[in-house]
C-alpha cells in the first residue's frame, strides 16, 4: 500500500524545480472541485425533478383498456400518482403530479374506486380522476334498511342486497358489470359464514337461521362503504362483512353485551328491534319495554317483526298477518326473533346495551313524528292507542 509520502503530499523535496508540497496543494483543490461539482450536480438533479424542469415519460392517444384504480384514505398526490403508474395507467408518476399542478381539484379527490384507462397521459389521468363520473363502487346503507326490498304500493325502497348490487355495476370497455341479486342471495344462503369473515360471537346463530338468506340480516352496520366493480359476490361480500365487524368492535362488540344477561347476538337482534320500533329519542325506552316483557315472559308483540317477513313498512299490522305462523311473529311466540331484522345504527346498539330505567310494558307511536307513548297498564296503553288514532299517528 502506498503511504501519504509515496503519493506525494507530504513530500518537500524539490522535484523538476518545483516542490512537492504546492503538487499536493493542487491535488487537493481538483479534488475539492470534483466533490463540489458531485454535491452541486445531485441538488439540481433533485431540484429538477421536484420543479418539474426535465423530461419524463408520458403517454399520449386515447389508451387502451379500461381499469378500476383504488384511492386509498389519506393518500397524497403522490401516492395516487405512484398506484396510477404501478396500474398502467400513466407513464411515469410524473406525468400524473406535473399535470395535477394545474388543478387543485386533484386535492379533494376521495378515497375510493374509479374507472380509469389505460395508457394515457397525465393530462387525461387527471381530467378522468376528478370527473365524478368516474367514481364508482360507492354503498350507502341506513340505519333500519333490511336486506330485502321493502315494498309500500308501488313504491320499492332497495334493500341491502339491491344497494350492493347497483354500487357494484361500473361499465368497462363497454360492458356493464354487476354482482346480481340473485348471486349475492345465493353466496350468504350457501356460503360457509367463517370464511367470510363473519365474527365468531355470531357464527353459531347465524348458522342456526330458519331462512339461509338471512343469515347476515344486522351484521351490516349502517354507514358508508366501497365496492370494487368486477369483482365476485363472495368478494364483496367478504369485504363489506370486514368493514363492517371493526365497526361493529368500534361501538364495542361483543363485550357490550357482557353486563346485559344476554349473548352479543341477542344484543344485536334487540338493537334491531329498538331501530325499526322507535325514532332515536325512544331508544333507550323502547329497549327498556323489551327487558321487561322478555323477562316477565310476555310476548314481545312487535308488528316491525311481522312486517320483516312480508317486507313491508306499516308501522301496523292487520289480523291476518299476525294470525301468520313464523318464526318471526313475535304475537305468536315468545322470546327474541331468530336474526336481527335490519342494518342497526351505534345509537341502537347501545341503548340495547343500556335501556333507560322504567316499568312499562307498552308503547304506541301516538305523535306524527314517530315519537310513542309508554304505559304500565293494558288501560294505560289503550288510552295511549286511541291517542294515536286520533293523531293518526300509524
Amino acid at each position: 500500500m502506498m503511504t501519504d509520502d509515496e503519493l506525494g503530499f507530504f513530500e518537500e523535496q524539490e522535484e523538476g524545480g518545483k516542490p512537492r508540497k504546492d503538487r499536493r496543494r493542487v491535488k487537493l483543490a481538483v479534488f475539492g472541485l470534483v466533490v463540489l461539482a458531485l454535491i452541486g450536480g445531485g441538488v439540481w438533479y433533485g431540484w429538477r425533478q421536484l420543479s418539474g424542469i426535465g423530461d419524463y415519460d408520458d403517454f399520449q392517444g386515447a389508451g387502451e383498456t379500461d381499469i378500476v384504480v383504488e384511492v386509498k384514505g389519506g393518500d397524497s398526490t403522490g401516492a395516487i400518482a405512484n398506484r396510477l403508474k404501478d396500474d398502467g395507467v400513466v407513464a411515469s408518476s410524473r406525468a400524473f403530479v406535473a399535470a395535477s399542478e394545474d388543478d387543485n381539484r386533484v386535492r379533494s379527490v376521495q378515497p375510493g374506486y374509479y374507472v380509469m384507462r389505460t395508457k394515457i397521459s397525465g393530462k387525461d389521468a387527471v381530467t378522468r380522476i376528478v370527473n365524478p363520473t368516474s367514481r364508482v363502487g360507492n354503498l350507502q346503507i341506513k340505519a333500519g334498511t333490511q336486506f330485502d326490498d321493502i315494498t309500500n304500493g308501488t313504491a320499492v325502497t332497495p334493500g341491502v342486497y339491491s344497494l350492493i348490487s347497483k354500487a357494484s355495476c361500473a361499465n368497462l370497455n363497454g360492458k356493464q358489470t354487476c354482482v346480481s341479486v340473485e348471486d349475492l342471495r345465493k353466496t350468504v344462503e350457501t356460503a360457509n359464514l367463517s370464511a367470510l369473515g363473519v365474527p365468531e360471537w355470531a357464527i353459531p346463530d347465524a348458522s342456526n337461521s330458519p331462512e339461509p338468506k338471512r343469515r347476515l340480516e344486522g351484521l351490516i352496520m349502517p354507514d358508508v362503504y366501497e365496492v370494487k366493480p368486477g369483482t365476485s359476490a363472495e368478494e364483496v361480500l367478504k369485504k363489506l362483512v370486514a368493514d363492517s365487524s371493526a365497526r361493529l368492535q368500534s361501538v364495542g362488540m361483543p363485550a357490550l353485551a357482557d353486563a346485559t344477561g344476554f349473548t352479543p347476538y341477542q344484543l344485536l337482534v334487540m338493537g334491531s328491534l329498538v331501530q325499526r320500533e322507535a325514532i332515536v329519542g325512544d331508544f333507550g325506552k323502547v329497549s327498556r319495554v323489551t327487558y321487561n316483557r322478555l323477562a316477565k315472559g310476555m310476548k314481545l308483540e312487535y308488528d316491525s317483526t311481522v312486517n320483516y317477513v312480508l317486507d313491508r313498512p306499516s308501522i301496523m299490522t292487520k289480523p291476518e298477518d299476525r294470525a301468520k305462523a313464523g318464526p318471526y311473529n313475535t304475537y305468536a311466540n315468545t322470546g327474541l326473533p331468530p336474526t336481527p331484522i335490519a342494518a342497526v345504527s351505534r345509537e341502537a346498539l347501545e341503548a340495547a346495551a343500556k335501556p333507560v330505567d322504567g316499568t312499562w310494558v307498552f308503547f304506541v307511536r301516538c305523535q306524527k313524528d314517530g315519537t310513542s307513548c309508554f304505559a304500565n297498564t293494558l288501560e294505560e296503553h289503550q288510552a295511549n292507542v286511541a291517542l294515536a288514532e286520533k293523531n293518526d299517528a300509524y
